[in-house]
């Protein structure tokens, strides 16, 4: 996949141009290398560790399957995304292209309400997947509570700066991944040992169809993968993003889907199928299972890091697409303010951590996950259909470009993946939807109204 040199006045073969950096106030401070460990820690937190179980009571042993075809799935739209930012690199995101792309502001507010909709609900979700069993085997409190304090932590991380934030997750990346490591290690010594059974990791329940079931599972896979949009989000913040932002978005997937592969099988070689999906800490199961002598409580520790990063990364999104959708009249001006020193918007940080909050109370992390990639896919058809709309447009820099069948094949997928999607969490995104709709029209009818008194 080329870049486009043919869009640009003034091509240019190093650093973006000036159009392409300048006009923020928020602080670029973020390199290649930390925007790959940025993504990889976020698609990495938000799924292997808290839907493994999840998974195994869909296709039993096969769970790797549903995981590479969801892989696949997001590599189309990602393609998408790294041809958009590095054209716009605006941290609206998705709403951004949206505006561009339709000129519509009803259809912007709603693909951006859907994705910060998608990322708060996302962090209560995985809120609530700390709160479990990864918790309880370090110390007993209360899930409510935990979730909760996690936000709140989460939160003033957040308002520290994004620098911090980056660095944090450098480390809190590392971590997990050495998390996933050792899993594959420990499954590996029990199958050298004569334990496990490498023959589930093909299994299917009895009576079910192995493709419809990998197709209902792939809806969960699914949000497994997503993370990989919220970077979207930053690229206000970023270093020279035509140049760093495709090699590390791709790259980081692709690395993400390798090890959630090999984890995939190494958890049904260990396990049967129903004990995985009896467990809210499947992969704490698995480490247990496999006799390895060294104490659970440090994998429930690695656990729970990774969960923590995933949260702390996509609240980082959502607040930062709170702060785009506010700078663009869209929703409330108060939303935009940030701290001086910090240059963090801190109103639009302490919103969404309290949304996630309360969020966490309804305590179903399956239905949270379901309908996170409900509102996502949402915002996917847009941003793919959105490539395609902005061909035309012609911008002085030089940005990198997908093959056109790319964003098609994309819109198809995620048409595909809304089929299977429950009655319930068509309504839950309904009624999110709805929610968004009134505030429009709140902020329609208090724009007029200042245009009135003017």
């Amino acid at each position: 996949m080329p870049y486009d040199d043919t869009a640009s006045t003034t091509p240019a073969p190093g650093p973006a141009s000036a159009t392409a950096q300048e006009g923020t106030k928020l602080r670029r401070a973020i390199t290649g290398p930390m925007l790959f460990l940025f993504v990889l820690g976020d698609v990495l937190g938000a799924g292997i560790y808290a839907l493994m179980g999840v998974l195994a009571a869909e296709v039993g042993g096969a769970t790797w399957i549903p995981l590479a075809v969801a892989l696949g799935l997001a590599l189309l739209t990602a393609g998408s995304y790294a041809e958009l930012v590095t054209k716009y690199p605006r941290a609206g995101g998705s709403a951004y292209f949206a505006e561009k792309a339709y000129k519509k502001p009803v259809v912007s507010f709603l693909v951006g309400f859907s994705m910060l909709a998608a990322g708060v609900v996302s962090v209560a979700g995985l809120s609530l997947a700390f709160a479990g069993d990864y918790l309880s085997a370090f110390v007993p409190i209360a899930p409510p509570v935990a979730a909760i304090g996690l936000i709140a932590v989460l939160a003033l991380v957040n308002m520290w700066g994004i620098r911090e934030s980056m660095t944090g997750n450098i480390v809190m990346t590392i971590i997990e991944v050495s998390g996933l490591v050792l899993i594959v290690v420990a499954v590996g010594l029990m199958l050298g040992g004569g334990g496990g059974d490498l023959s589930r990791i093909g299994e299917f329940p009895a009576g079910v169809n192995p493709a419809l079931a990998t197709l209902a599972a792939a809806i969960i896979a699914y949000y497994s993968f997503v993370g990989f949009e919220t970077s979207a989000n930053i690229a206000e913040e970023l270093k020279n993003p035509s140049r760093s932002y495709p090699i590390a978005l791709l790259g980081s997937l692709a690395v993400a889907g390798i090890v959630y592969v090999l984890v995939a099988m190494a958890s049904a070689a260990a396990l049967p199928a129903d004990e995985l999906a009896a467990s809210s800490g499947p992969l704490l199961a698995v480490f247990e299972a496999t006799g390895v002598p060294l104490p659970t409580v440090i994998f429930s520790i690695i656990a729970l890091i990774a969960i923590a990063n995933g949260a702390l990364l996509t609240s980082i999104m959502s607040s930062r697409l709170a702060y785009g959708m506010a700078d663009r009249g869209l929703l409330p001006r108060a939303l935009t303010r940030v701290l001086p020193g910090r240059k963090t918007p801190w109103v639009a940080i302490v919103v969404t951590a309290a949304i996630a909050a309360a969020l966490t109370l309804l305590g179903d992390l399956a239905t949270l996950a379901e309908t996170v990639v409900l509102l996502l896919l949402i915002v996917f058809i847009s941003t793919n259909v959105a490539v395609l709309v902005l061909r035309r447009d012609r911008v002085e820099h030089r940005h990198f470009r997908v093959w056109t069948w790319v964003p098609v094949a994309g819109v198809l997928s995620c048409i595909l993946l809304l089929t299977q999607q429950s009655a319930q969490v068509w309504l839950f995104g309904a009624i999110a939807l709805a929610v968004g709709l009134v505030l429009y029209a709140v902020m329609r009818a208090i724009g007029a109204r200042a245009n009135v008194e003017e």
